[in-house]
Order: C-alpha cells, then sequence, then structure tokens
C-alpha cells in the first residue's frame, strides 16, 4: 500500500515563479519556492500571494537591537540594606500646646 503524494507543480504570480514541492513524508502538503529571474528568494508552506512574494524579495527594515540592562529603577538589589529615614521627608510629630484650638475640637491630655 503507497501513501499517495501531490505531484509537482509550477505557476507564476506577478513577475515571480513559483514551483511547488511536495514535503517529505507528507501526504498532501507542499513547500512552495519563490523565485524571481532565476533568483531563489524565500520559500512558504502555504500558496504564496503577490503580497507575500515582495515580503521575500524586500523585507522591511528592522531597527537595531537595545542592548539587554539588568538594572531596574525603583527596584533594591539582593542583599541590600533598606534606606536610612530621612529626616527631612517625614518631620517628627509634636504635642500641640492644649492651650491652641483647632476650630472647635478641644484638645485632650490622654495619648
Amino acid at each position: 500500500m503507497s501513501i499517495p503524494t501531490v505531484e509537482r507543480r509550477r505557476f507564476k504570480v506577478g513577475k515571480y515563479d513559483i514551483i511547488a514541492h511536495p514535503i517529505p513524508n507528507s501526504a498532501h502538503m507542499l513547500r512552495y519556492t519563490v523565485f524571481v529571474g532565476a533568483k531563489r528568494i524565500g520559500a512558504t508552506v502555504s500558496v504564496p500571494t503577490e503580497s507575500d512574494c515582495r515580503f521575500l524579495e524586500k523585507p522591511p527594515i528592522v531597527p537595531p537591537l537595545k542592548i539587554f540592562s539588568s538594572y531596574r529603577p525603583g527596584r533594591p538589589k539582593k542583599g541590600s540594606r533598606p534606606p536610612a529615614a530621612a529626616e527631612t521627608a517625614h518631620p517628627t510629630r509634636e504635642a500641640l500646646p492644649l492651650d491652641v484650638s483647632l476650630g472647635g475640637i478641644s484638645a485632650t491630655t490622654d495619648r
């Protein structure tokens, strides 16, 4: 019993020549090799459109990669001590004198 396979095909899409080869060990899958002139510019597994062929011929410009940095602002490193408490950031609370009135709120002596 032999496995039926698809035949090799050749066709054109615009100015691009496409040759469809059967993928080894596959009964129905094809690899579409794209040529422009006599130069191979790429291959796909799905039937390529003219837009796909143009993309293979002239892919878009990819910006350069940014160097990976392990610095994460706002997060302390492992094993570092917590920052010293700054006196200017949080002033200490002082008890109000008993004769100061806060708009009808009377001061209490117990705290």
